[in-house]
């Protein structure tokens, strides 16, 4: 399995825990007990439900004979996944920013991540201060400012340096 660890990547360790116990016809309440864990506990990683600790996944590797860590980096793949996704499906606080602002598209489709130099375009040239401290504490200064200086998108970039 070590070698397929690569293709794992993302999944939840314990639907892969799961079919590692089906492809060895191994149950998994009595393997849970062979482990010492709980039985409600063992479930709950098998489902998708809870993460796998480092102790257990220890547990796990060596009761599988598998390299040892194996469960541990699955579960870490996972957890850098999840946070990914997390950072990706950020939003402002569009409470703050006016509808007005972005009138030609539906503000809840925005990709704010792909979209962010037209967006923070938009919001310093139209958007008024709240809007603008808003859009450059989600952001963050650098970005403002990459955003802003680039004068190939930036129109008012083109009308300063007259």
């Amino acid at each position: 399995m070590e070698k397929n660890l690569e293709r794992f990547k993302g999944i939840h360790p314990g639907l892969i825990l799961e079919r590692e116990l089906k492809k060895r016809h191994i149950k998994p309440s009595p393997f849970a007990h062979s482990i010492d864990a709980h039985k409600q506990t063992f479930n709950a990683i098998i489902k998708g439900k809870r993460g796998i600790s480092i102790t257990l996944a220890l547990k796990v590797d060596e009761a599988l004979e598998l390299e040892e860590g194996t469960f541990a980096l699955l579960q870490t793949y996972y957890d850098i996944a999840q946070t990914k996704q997390k950072e990706e499906n950020r939003k402002p606080n569009l409470k703050v920013l006016r509808k007005a602002l972005f009138w030609d598209t539906d503000i809840e489709k925005i990709d704010w991540q792909k979209q962010y130099k037209a967006v923070i375009q938009r919001v310093y040239e139209r958007g008024n201060k709240k809007e603008q401290e808003e859009i450059a504490h989600f952001y963050g200064e650098s970005k403002i400012k990459h955003a802003l200086a680039d004068p190939i998108t930036n129109p008012m970039t083109l009308h300063t340096n007259k």
